[in-house]
């Protein structure tokens, strides 16, 4: 035992003897927070610091094309850190946890702790056209889950720290802890029991403090309420929860569409080629689509939209009202692909930025529509803020995330009717559309997304595999009814599986269907086994999912099914085994 684990022993020894398990997760807690919450200023200092100085060294004016080359460049770093060092892909950071806490006892890869952190600000700082806050709330987890093998959790105990990563995380990148903790409940599907509520409030809590103290007090946007909350304008702001809603779906089914289409390019290269291209060509004509895009919401929030098409570095672009409306639209609709393209071409960011700048232009482009109709006169800032909430809560399916996010971020708390009714069209309009989030789609199509359904959650918890018995006497179906006999004597079972000879099924053999002429015997020998086989009443199969599996019990009623791959056979699944794991799941997952 090397001195380190040694160490480790000793500590943990200790701990047990000295420290209660409650406190003990408490202070993990404070501690999971205030890294993650590091993790998150530094990760905003860094793309500050490699987006001022790459944007510093060009004369824009004259060479703008240059914008062009910048997210390819920043691509091509990102593809070889993650090629030649991670050697594994690291995006979709949400799903990875999701993925982490349902199929692999919430264990993410040490390296996650610090990849898509540095991926993240390369793709980023170089101009890609995504967020920081899906990287770094892996970064959090995996911080998490982590510090939860070295201090030998439990897998309850293991996913509550996954989470408490992710709410310091979200809590230092936005100074939000309020939305940070409701994330973990409404986006990671955690079960927030008292138990688990105060360590991620403590972990939430930690993150926005380090947060504050690295970068002021000042709010992520400023915003500033002119123009107060009419309840005349409540139709309206329905009115943008259900468009918000819609482009919601538009967001959701585009990225789905991009994502399938870069998968199929085999090669990495080419891959890189053609979204870097794309999305170089993008930003050249739609500047605003250039990084995270919060300079765009600022000026929305700010009701100085001219400045967006005008856009300092950019060089000058004159429009007058109705052709600045239509830039903002294409703005709003190519945004979609150039966050696509940004991470089908091996770029690694989030939706969170991209969610909240599609927001904010179609809560714009609603109001300021209707006012040049002249209907009626709405104040453009504060439908930009409610639609960030909006089209957050849709794309996210996370209404309150979203809606404490934005009141936090902004201090638009003057908002909050407006921000819960759109919000809440926007969710229940997407809905409709799209059972699942972006997030959790690609878990769900493979049933293996953790709900908050117990049942459901500890059955996709539960490895199939390990379910499988093999202590069975495998019988040929050209022996006799006397092998069978002999068979019998030296086995536990009361099922036999009768197999060819490649290994294929062919049936079962029951003991308690030959009962009848088991002690006959005059017929040992003219008996066939193919004679008395049957066929079960059902076979589990590979890509059968656990819930598959207990419907197929309660279907035939069987106590003993047969497990097969391409046929051949590989074992049998007891319902008596399944139910006595699940119950353990249970106590594991509900034990406070």
């Amino acid at each position: 035992m090397s001195e380190n684990n040694t160490l480790l022993a000793r500590f943990l020894f200790w701990r047990i003897r000295h420290v209660k398990q409650k406190q003990f997760i408490l202070l993990l807690s404070f501690l999971v927070g205030l890294v993650s919450g590091i993790a998150a200023v530094l990760l905003k200092k860094l793309v500050h610091f490699i987006s001022h100085n790459t944007i510093e060294l060009i004369d824009v004016k004259n060479a703008s094309f240059l914008y062009i080359l910048y997210p390819l460049i920043g691509i091509l770093i990102t593809v070889l850190f993650v090629r030649y060092v991670v050697k594994e892909n690291i995006g979709h950071g949400v799903s990875k946890i999701l993925f982490s806490i349902s199929q692999k006892n919430g264990n993410l890869k040490t390296h996650n702790s610090f990849s898509s952190f540095i991926a993240s600000a390369l793709t980023v700082g170089f101009g890609g056209s995504v967020g920081l806050e899906a990287p770094v709330v892996l970064t959090g987890s995996s911080i998490g889950s982590t510090l939860s093998r070295l201090m030998k959790l439990n897998y309850r105990e293991t996913t509550l720290m996954i989470g408490c990563g992710a709410a310091g995380a979200l809590a230092g990148i936005f100074k939000a802890p309020i939305a940070a903790l409701v994330f973990g409940l409404e986006v990671l599907l955690l079960d927030l029991t008292m138990a688990s509520l105060i360590p991620m409030l403590i972990s939430a809590v930690t993150g926005a403090t380090v947060a504050y103290l690295f970068s002021g007090s000042g709010l992520v946007f400023s915003f500033e309420l002119t123009q107060p909350f009419l309840l005349s304008h409540l139709p309206y702001f329905a009115l943008l929860g259900v468009v918000a809603g819609l482009i919601s779906v538009y967001f959701t089914k585009a990225t789905m569409v991009t994502e399938r289409w870069f998968s199929r390019i085999s090669n990495t290269w080419l891959k890189w080629l053609a979204g870097g291209l794309t999305l170089g060509l993008l930003v050249y004509v739609f500047p605003p689509l250039y990084g995270e895009g919060y300079e765009t919401l600022l000026s929305l929030l700010h009701n100085e939209a001219s400045e967006i098409a005008r856009g300092q570095v950019f060089g000058e672009i004159n429009l007058n009202e109705w052709s600045m409306l239509g830039f903002l639209v294409l703005v709003l609709v190519f945004k979609v692909f150039a966050s696509s393209a940004t991470n089908g071409s091996g770029g690694v960011g989030g939706i969170f930025a991209p969610t909240l700048f599609m927001g904010g232009l179609t809560g714009f482009i609603l109001a300021r529509f209707l006012n040049m109709l002249n209907i009626v006169s709405l104040p453009e800032e504060n439908f930009a803020l409610v639609g960030m909430a909006s089209l957050m809560a849709g794309v996210m399916h996370a209404p309150l995330t979203a809606i404490f996010l934005i009141a936090e971020i902004t201090g638009g708390y003057q908002l909050f009717l407006p921000l819960i009714i759109a919000s809440t069209i926007s969710y229940l309009t997407i809905m409709y559309f799209e059972p699942h989030s972006i997030y959790h789609k690609r878990l769900a199509r493979r049933k293996q997304l953790i709900t908050h359904n117990k049942d459901q959650a500890i059955l996709r918890l539960i490895n199939m595999w390990a379910l499988i018995e093999k202590d069975f006497s495998i019988i040929k179906p050209t022996q006799t009814l006397g092998d069978l006999v002999r068979i019998i004597s030296k086995s536990k079972r009361n099922i036999f599986p009768v197999v060819d000879n490649n290994g294929k099924l062919l049936g079962v053999v029951l003991l308690d269907d030959i009962r009848s002429i088991i002690f006959n015997a005059d017929v040992y020998d003219s008996t066939l086994v193919e004679t008395l086989m049957i066929y079960p009443p059902a076979t589990i199969t590979k890509e059968d999912s656990m819930e598959d599996v207990v419907q197929m019990f309660k279907e035939t009623g069987a106590w003993n099914l047969p497990v097969t791959e391409k046929d051949k056979y590989v074992g049998f699944i007891s319902k008596s085994k399944l139910f006595s794991i699940y119950r353990r799941w249970l106590m594991n997952i509900t034990s406070e």
